[in-house]
């Protein structure tokens, strides 16, 4: 176990069918770097993860998102899966919490589908950003800068596209962690990168 993120408290946002591997697998960096992970949901009790093709475990829920407070927290990490980011950025509670992130400047981690997410959070506008490729056009639609890469960093926001990125994206994800805010993280957009008048 290493210190990097010792002191560093992260949120674990998801809603039932995330993509098992990308929460196990950074969760467990994360611990390991030293950080308290709290895993968030808008399902109290437990949250059932997706395994690739079908449901895999449940999870206890540390935190119900209604009780969840984002000024707690030091940073945010968002698995992806079809199912989980399509059902919280439909919840008024979770859009707003994931935006107190953006708008505060603290890190956002965010994998496969879970910048959808951020879309609704009004977080991707001028961002450079990678995700998995489906979500391409909901992203370029949103003012994002989509490429094609397996780990993107833009002012503490880091994104990958699938599972096979995982350990690059553990990599970024624990540097921006240590880093802490960043100036640029906003809603909306990054340096020299917001349109004019844009809202």
């Amino acid at each position: 176990m290493s210190d990097e993120l010792r002191g560093k408290k992260v949120a674990i946002l998801v809603a039932n069918g995330f993509e098992e591997a990308e929460m196990i697998e950074p969760r467990k960096a994360l611990d390991q770097a030293g950080a308290k992970t709290v895993l968030v949901s808008p399902v109290e009790g437990q949250v059932k993860a997706w395994a690739e093709t079908e449901w895999g475990d449940s999870y206890k829920v540390d935190l119900p998102l209604a009780q969840a407070r984002p000024d707690e927290f030091d940073a945010l990490l968002l698995p992806g899966g079809v199912l989980n980011p399509d059902k919280l950025r439909m919840n008024d509670k979770a859009v707003q919490f994931v935006k107190a992130f953006c708008d505060s400047g603290k890190p956002i981690a965010a994998i496969c589908h879970g910048p959808w997410t951020l879309i609704n959070a009004g977080c991707v506008q001028g961002r450079r950003m990678t995700s998995y490729p489906s979500i391409r056009i909901d992203l370029e639609n949103a003012g994002a800068e989509w490429v094609d890469e397996e780990v993107v960093t833009d002012n503490g926001l880091v994104t990958s596209r699938k599972p096979d990125d995982i350990p690059a994206f553990n990599r970024k994800m624990i540097e921006e962690f240590q880093e802490g805010q960043h100036q640029g993280q906003t809603g909306s957009g990054s340096g020299g990168k917001q349109m004019a008048g844009s809202r």
